[in-house]
């Protein structure tokens, strides 16, 4: 794979872009701080601005390594940060590549997801080169399956007490797309 970091990119009403340090708010106040938000991801809802201010910087520290993807999900009509979508893991000799998103509640159901996602994977092939890209969910949030369905992942199954979120140890249902398949 040609790893290329986190660049600027657009859908039809998205902004894909790296975290600046005065997303901290947004990050906090869009989805971090809301537990039905984080019910099912692997880290705690953020208790203060400043757990977000240090996630930010976090990810700003890690653009220098081409590796790392972690774009802010920006509405372009407003510029409002929504949410955010990133490579959660990759094996460079496979070839293959881990998806994860989150976005705020208020925003849940418009579509906003599965077109930034749809977006992430023409990068992760046709740029970086990726030949499989997956993703998983807990079971029991099937929303996040739906997402990977729409954006024409394949259902692979349910990895029993694979993993570990908010609700402790989970099922997980995986889906993948492969390059070929596209």
């Amino acid at each position: 794979m040609k790893h290329i970091g986190t660049k600027r990119y657009e859908t039809e009403r998205l902004i894909l872009r790296p975290f600046v340090e005065s997303d901290a708010q947004s990050v906090f106040e869009n989805w971090a701080s809301d537990d039905e938000v984080t019910k099912y991801l692997t880290w705690p809802t953020h208790s203060s601005v400043e757990v977000s201010r240090w996630y930010v910087n976090y990810c700003i520290q890690e653009y220098s390594k081409t590796s790392r993807y972690q774009w802010g999900i920006e509405l372009k009509s407003t510029h409002e940060l929504i949410g955010n979508i990133s490579v959660v893991s990759s094996i460079d000799e496979l070839e293959c590549m881990e998806l994860g998103w989150v976005i705020g509640r208020k925003y849940w159901g418009k579509g906003y997801t599965p077109e930034a996602a749809t977006k992430v994977l023409d990068i992760l092939f046709d740029e970086v080169g990726a030949n499989c890209v997956y993703a998983g969910h807990d079971v029991n949030n099937t929303k996040s399956g739906r997402v990977m369905q729409k954006i024409g992942m394949k259902y692979e199954g349910i990895l029993r007490q694979f993993g570990k979120n908010n609700q402790g140890i989970v099922d997980c249902a995986r889906y993948s797309m492969i390059k070929a398949e596209r």
